[in-house]
C-alpha cells in the first residue's frame, strides 16, 4: 500500500455508465444535487448555476460527495463551494470535510440521505444493509451522516478473524522478538495477536477465558479496543465485522445480527436498528507489547497462527507501513495540535464516569505513574518503547519501580500481573481497562469531556 493522505480523495467516477439526472425545466435541489455527479456537462453547469444562485448551505454536503468522486468537475464544484461559504479551499476535498466538521449547525438538504445512499450502493450493493432508508434520516442517526465517508474497501473487504487458529508460543517461528502483539489474558487464558496480522483484519471475534469478546482495531486511529460482546437482554453475543465506512478517520464496525453501524472508538451503535438502544459495550483490559516481553510474562500463552484462511503478506512492518511512518492522516478529522501532534500515542481510559489520557512519552524514563481518574486513584505501569501501558486501581498506596517489580510507600514489593497488582500477602489491586490511541482520535472524540495527564 502506497500511503497518500489524499489517495481516496477526488476518485474518478465515470458518468458514462450512470443514468442522467431527470431534470425538470425548473431545477429542484434534489435534481441539482444528482446532476452535480451524474448529469451531462450542460446539466452539471445548470446545476452549479442553480445551487450558487439559490445560495443555501444545505447543498454543501451533496457537493462534497460529488467533489470526492468527480475529479474532472472538481474545480467548478470548488468554486461553487467557495461562493456559498466564503471559504477558500479550492477543490481540496480533505480541507472541505474539515470545514464541514467544524460547522455542525449546517443541516444538509432533506434529499441528502437518499443521494448518499445511491452513491454508496453504486460502490457496493451490500452497503444497502447499513444504509436502509428508514435508518439514515437526520433524526435517526447518532452521528452526522454527511461525515460518514467511504474507506476505500467493500463490506468485509477487511475480513474479520472469527475464532481463528491459535498455536503454542514455541511453534510461532514466524514471529520476531520485537514484533508487537495485542496481549489478552482473561481468567488465566493468555493469548497474543500480532499487529502484523491484525493490521490486515482489524477485528477478531473470540471466546477467551469463557468470555465472548471482540478486538476492534482501527489502524487509522492507532487503537485496538477489546470489548465484551455479551450484552444484557440479548440471547447471543454480538459478532462484528468491518463495514468499509469511516467517521472522522475512525472505522465504523457493524454487528452481523442487525447490521447496525458502531463507533469503534466508543463501542456504541450510531446508525441502524440499534442506534437508539443506549448500548455501550464494556471494555476489557488489553496491552500492546513486544512478543518477547509478552512470552516472558505469559509463558503458556497461545498466539495467532498465520494460517488465517486469507492470503496476505503478514511480514513484519508490511501492513500500513507508510501510514504509520507518516505524520499525516489518510482521512479528515479535526484535531487540536497545540500540545500534541495528531499521531502521538496516548493511553486512554474511559471509566468511573470520566475519561483521561496519558501521553505515551510520559513513561519515558518513568515506568510508574501514580495518578487517578475522577475519584479513583490509579497506578500506571508503562513502557514507551514497546507501546505498553497497564493500569490498576491503587487505593491509598503509591508505588515506585523496584528492579523489574514495584514497591509501595512502605518499601513492600508487589508483582505486576495481567489481572492485578499482587502484594506478598495476596492483596490484589484490580486491572483497569484502557487502550493505546493516536492523539487525534482521542482529542476528536473526547476532547471536550476528557482530561489529559500533564506530568
Amino acid at each position: 500500500m502506497q500511503f497518500n493522505r489524499r489517495q481516496f480523495t477526488g476518485l474518478a467516477m465515470s458518468t458514462a455508465a450512470l443514468p442522467r439526472a431527470a431534470l425538470a425545466q425548473d431545477l429542484t435541489p434534489e435534481a441539482a444535487q444528482r446532476a452535480a455527479l451524474y448529469g451531462t456537462s450542460s446539466e452539471f453547469n445548470d446545476a452549479m448555476s442553480y445551487i450558487g444562485a439559490r445560495g443555501d448551505l444545505d447543498m454543501v454536503a451533496g457537493l462534497l460527495l460529488s467533489l470526492r468522486f468527480s475529479r474532472a468537475r472538481g474545480l467548478v464544484i470548488g468554486e461553487t463551494l467557495e461562493a456559498l461559504t466564503g471559504e477558500d479551499h479550492g477543490n481540496d476535498w480533505f480541507e472541505w470535510m474539515l470545514w464541514q466538521e467544524s460547522n455542525p449547525q449546517i443541516v444538509p438538504h432533506a434529499s441528502y440521505p437518499a443521494f448518499a445512499r445511491e452513491m454508496y450502493l453504486r460502490i457496493d450493493p451490500n452497503f444497502d444493509e447499513f444504509l436502509r432508508t428508514e435508518h439514515i434520516g437526520q433524526d435517526r442517526t447518532q452521528i452526522r451522516l454527511e461525515e460518514v465517508t467511504w474507506g476505500g474497501v467493500l463490506k468485509d473487504g477487511i475480513p474479520s478473524l472469527d475464532n481463528p487458529d491459535l498455536i503454542p508460543a514455541g511453534d510461532a517461528e514466524y514471529l520476531r522478538g520485537d514484533d508487537l502483539v495485542f496481549g489478552v489474558s482473561i481468567n488465566g487464558d493468555a493469548r497474543a495477536y500480532p499487529l502484523r496480522i491484525m493490521g490486515w483484519h482489524e477485528m477478531f471475534n473470540e471466546v477467551i477465558g469463557g468470555v465472548p469478546v471482540a478486538l476492534a482495531y482501527c489502524t487509522l486511529c492507532g487503537s485496538g479496543i477489546l470489548f465484551e460482546t455479551n450484552v444484557a437482554g440479548r440471547s447471543e453475543p454480538f459478532i462484528f465485522g468491518s463495514s468499509g465506512f469511516l467517521y472522522r478517520s475512525n472505522k465504523l464496525m457493524f454487528d452481523r445480527g442487525t447490521n447496525s453501524l458502531w463507533n469503534q472508538y466508543t463501542g456504541e451503535p450510531v446508525i441502524g436498528p440499534l442506534a437508539d438502544s443506549g448500548i455501550v459495550l464494556k471494555q476489557r483490559p488489553i496491552v500492546i507489547t513486544s512478543w518477547d516481553k509478552w512470552k516472558a510474562s505469559n509463558p503458556s500463552t497461545k498466539v495467532l497462527s498465520v494460517n488465517t484462511g486469507h492470503r496476505r503478506n503478514y511480514g513484519s512492518g508490511v501492513v500500513y507501513n507508510e501510514y504509520f511512518a507518516s505524520p499525516d492522516l489518510m482521512f479528515p478529522a479535526q484535531v487540536d495540535q497545540k500540545s500534541h501532534a495528531q499521531k502521538d500515542y496516548v493511553f486512554a481510559i474511559r471509566q468511573f464516569g470520566a475519561a483521561r489520557a496519558w501521553p505515551l512519552d510520559a513513561f519515558d524514563g518513568m515506568p510508574v505513574i501514580n495518578d487517578g481518574i475522577s475519584d479513583t486513584p490509579l497506578l500506571l505501569v508503562g513502557d514507551a518503547d514497546a507501546r505498553s501501558v497497564r493500569a490498576y486501581e491503587r487505593g491509598a498506596r503509591t508505588f515506585t519501580p523496584a528492579a523489574g517489580r514495584i514497591k509501595d510507600q512502605d518499601g513492600v514489593e508487589w508483582s505486576v500481573t495481567e489481572s492485578a497488582v499482587v502484594g506478598p500477602d495476596g492483596t490484589r489491586l484490580p486491572r483497569v481497562a484502557g487502550h493505546i490511541s493516536y492523539w487525534f482520535a482521542w482529542d476528536n472524540y473526547m476532547g471536550d469531556t476528557a482530561t489529559v495527564y500533564e506530568g
